[in-house]
């Protein structure tokens, strides 16, 4: 694991996806809290290993060998306990198809069984702040859906200014951006 790219956060770390992760991210991703608000990374188990081993270590690699100039590349991170290396949750940044302009994204999910603990706004502070610091990113979005007012939360903690509506999947969310300074 000391081989892997990391952003220490605190009481997290944001590391690199591990072929070991796959399980952990099939069983969050699992969690109807989860999948509510995140239905495309729902998979069968089988699924989440391919994707793992073939798309989301690869797609890493390849992101963090072009930082800083990341283009349209995925970077997904586990989010992980300091104290104990559990794997409660992720955080991402990738291209949101759906919005027009500068559209990087930051996604994340955290277990259900670590909610409200804070590590969710740790983690999308760490990889925010790695973005603007490190890459050639000027502006981050993030899309949520009102009835996720956690999420609503989180975003708005770590800086983002809502910036109006946008319809994606027949569904209205919120649509927040956060822009260098």
């Amino acid at each position: 694991m000391n081989d892997l790219f990391k952003i220490d956060c605190g009481e997290i770390i944001l590391r690199e996806f591990r072929i070991e992760d796959a399980d952990a991210i099939y069983e969050l991703t699992s969690q109807p809290e989860v999948y509510e608000f995140l239905p495309d990374w729902r998979s069968t188990r089988e699924q989440r290993f391919d994707w793992v081993s073939n798309y989301e270590i690869p797609d890493n690699k390849k992101f963090l060998a072009n930082v800083p100039n990341i283009g349209e590349g995925w970077l997904k991170l586990g989010i992980v306990l300091k104290a104990t290396e559990e794997f409660i949750g992720f955080c991402n940044t990738g291209i949101k198809e759906q919005l027009s302009g500068s559209n990087r994204e930051i996604a994340y999910s955290i277990s259900k069984h670590y909610r409200n603990k804070g590590y969710a706004t740790q983690a999308v502070k760490g990889l925010v702040n790695y973005l603007l610091e490190n890459t050639d990113v000027e502006q981050l979005n993030a899309v949520v859906l009102p009835r996720n007012i956690a999420s609503n939360k989180v975003i708005e903690k770590c800086g983002f200014q809502l910036n109006g509506n946008v319809e994606i999947d027949e569904q209205l969310h919120y649509h927040y951006t956060l822009t260098k300074k």
